[in-house]
């Protein structure tokens, strides 16, 4: 899994309340379990019009947006079924960061899983991160995980937090096998000692 450490890129505005997972990847694509070419799909039944041309009042047509990195969203972002499609569709597409006042809980924990990093902060900061969002290219947004940070265009600092063991687990780009992995001497050991002290084991 990529490490995150930094980020600053443009950030996309969506200020949808109640943005569930088959908005953020329908279910028609569900049939895959390879984690790329989904990005292409991302939010389609708002991205794209029956005929499949491209609506271009939905923010991620807009040129400004087409490379965003962050997503500012309204609250209860990732609510609806447990899909995992979701955090790679976002993440194929190329975003590394969500930011909401709220998240589903499946849907956060899953973005830790696979590299992005949701950010849960106040009503009142994000009013102020949907106003620089809402400025396209000309503005971008920075975060920084190890000083639990995000910084707006005009220099203005947010701080927000996080769980320790996740925000480890982030910087150091583990999954759970590789989060496992790095206790293997431990295991070993422990191994061990119950062959030696239950051999019919």
């Amino acid at each position: 899994m990529e490490k995150f450490t930094h980020l600053t890129g443009v950030a996309a505005p969506l200020p949808i309340i109640n943005i569930d997972t088959d908005m953020i990847i329908p279910k028609q694509y569900l049939k895959t379990i390879k984690r790329t070419g989904l990005g292409t799909a991302l939010f389609s039944e708002m991205r794209y019009n029956e005929d499949g041309s491209e609506n271009p009042d939905f923010v991620l047509n807009k040129a400004a947006y087409r490379k965003a990195s962050i997503i500012v969203a309204g609250d209860n972002f990732g609510c609806g079924s447990s899909r995992e499609h979701a955090p790679w569709a976002l993440l194929d597409f190329g975003v590394r960061c969500v930011i909401s006042t709220s998240f589903a809980d499946i849907f956060y924990n899953n973005c830790f899983k696979n590299g992005i990093l949701p950010i849960v902060v106040t009503p009142e900061q994000l009013k102020l991160l949907m106003d620089d969002a809402e400025r396209g290219s000309n503005a971008t947004i920075s975060v920084d995980l190890e000083s639990q940070t995000i910084k707006g265009p005009d220099g203005g600092t947010i701080n927000f937090n996080i769980d320790p063991a996740r925000k480890q687990v982030l910087l150091e780009g583990l999954d759970d096998i590789a989060s496992t992995l790095k206790e293997s001497a431990e295991i070993s050991s422990y191994e061990q000692k119950v062959s030696s002290a239950r051999p019919w084991i």
